[in-house]
């Protein structure tokens, strides 16, 4: 069985999936704040990206260094295909349990 899955560490492959090839930490960040409305610090983001990769469910490389003069290369992330059967796992579970509850939902 995979390892579980926790929320904020969903939300982050979500963010990768959708930044496609611009996966980088400040990029994720962003899209963690903009499209769920959660604060999410660096530290965070870092400490989710590397328990990601150490689940398999992300693999990184480095990017080019930044124009500026003594610019970092950026660390981009990918996800694979142990990340996504783990992301649909876990929709996969979340539409079951909503389903136990749907006739108790009101409109």
């Amino acid at each position: 069985m995979n390892p579980v899955l926790g929320s904020f560490e969903e939300l982050v492959l979500l963010a990768v999936c959708g930044l496609g090839d611009e996966a980088y930490a400040p990029s994720i960040q962003r899209r963690i704040e903009e499209g769920a409305g959660r604060d999410a610090s660096m530290g965070a983001i870092y400490t989710a990206l590397d328990r990601l990769q150490q689940k398999g469910y992300l693999r990184s490389r480095l990017g080019s260094a930044t124009p500026v003069k003594g610019g970092r290369r950026k660390r981009y992330y990918d996800v694979t295909g142990t990340g996504m059967s783990a992301l649909s796992a876990a929709n996969s579970i979340r539409r079951s349990l909503t389903s136990l509850i749907e006739g108790g939902l009101t409109t």
